[in-house]
């Protein structure tokens, strides 16, 4: 070995030794750890006298040690070459931490196995984050879930009850404007057809809270009823292979509608484009608009909406943007995944 390579290798060794984010260790072909360096003393809590020359199970947590994972995972890394795991593992002061873990199994010139490379990571904070993340998610779905259940009785509340009533109330108006003096007429058809506008408004709040059919009435006629209810111009591509599911075609509508409320409201559009599409096994949607583009497009603003339609995607496990186009207008992209088989 010539001179520079001596010092590549006491390099390697002075970096190996020092880094401190991952612990990197040796094993012989029993498992017994054999070097040490300071990330692995961080993270497992062991000064290097302290710990090697022992086993490697000591890392692991009882139940692990008894079910034989230890071994187990040295005879895969000894048959594949390399094996990777993400577990709990256990500090010097018996706590735990979720710990990603990769052995190699090393042979020298001859192929007779010499030891392992051992390289652990300390992933419990990313662990935590990811499950903070899973939770809020499920949350909100279920909050989703319960406010569409809460639409739907609404829906039905005002359907079966307060129109069938009204619509009982314009009939019973008709009958008597026949009956009542000429002198009288006039008023009651004119409160009758003040019902017949209460009961319009009331049907059109309906479909805006929970369109009737929307589990078996397909999304693209379901948004250009809505489109055609808004007397919005617009046109719509479908360009889906499939039609989503009942819970993600909700989505799919109220992130739309919640869009083109927006578009109505604030832009000042003439035309509205809804694009759909089937994308990476699930389901993109654009919403485009050719009008003056939204004053505040920050998310976390709390302004247009916004956090609620990034929420309703992010709860069904997709993602939502809100971006300006360069001509003008907006674009509101979504996707959602396809989670049937």
């Amino acid at each position: 070995m010539q001179p520079d390579d001596w010092r590549e290798s006491d390099l390697f060794r002075l970096l190996v030794l020092g880094v401190r984010d991952y612990g990197i260790f040796m094993l012989d072909p029993g498992g017994h750890i054999v070097s040490w360096n300071a990330g692995a003393e961080r993270i497992k809590g062991y000064a290097a006298e302290e710990i090697i020359g022992r086993h490697f199970s000591a890392f692991y947590p009882p139940e692990d040690v008894r079910s034989g994972k230890p071994d187990w995972e040295l005879r895969v890394a000894k048959a594949e070459g390399a094996l990777e795991d993400e577990g709990w593992r256990v500090r010097k002061d018996g706590t735990r931490f979720w710990a990603n873990v990769i052995i190699t199994a090393l042979y020298d010139d001859t192929g007779e196995l010499r030891g392992f490379g051992k390289v652990t990571r300390d992933m419990t904070e990313r662990r935590r984050a990811e499950q903070q993340l899973t939770d809020r998610r499920r949350l909100l779905a279920h909050l989703v879930e319960a406010q569409e259940q809460e639409r739907q009785r609404i829906a039905w509340d005002v359907h079966d009850d307060t129109i069938q009533a009204m619509v009982a109330v314009d009939m019973r108006l008709q009958l008597l404007a026949r009956k009542v003096p000429a002198e009288h007429r006039d008023t009651v058809e004119q409160l009758d057809g003040a019902v017949r506008t209460a009961i319009s408004r009331l049907r059109n709040l309906v479909f805006r809270v929970r369109p009737p059919g929307i589990e078996r009435q397909g999304l693209r006629d379901l948004l250009a009823a809505y489109l055609a209810d808004t007397a919005m111009t617009g046109e719509i591509h479908n360009e889906l292979e499939r039609d989503p599911g009942d819970h993600a075609a909700i989505t799919i509508f109220r992130v739309c509608q919640e869009a083109l409320t927006n578009v109505r409201k604030h832009a000042r559009a003439s035309s509205v484009t809804i694009n759909l599409s089937t994308v990476d096994r699930g389901f993109l949607v654009q919403v485009v608009d050719d009008g003056v583009g939204l004053p505040d497009l920050d998310p976390n603003a709390g302004h247009f909406g916004l956090i609620e339609m990034r929420e309703r995607a992010e709860a069904a496990g997709g993602w939502c943007t809100v971006t300006r186009q360069d001509g003008g207008g907006t674009v509101v992209e979504f996707w959602l995944p396809d989670v049937r088989p």
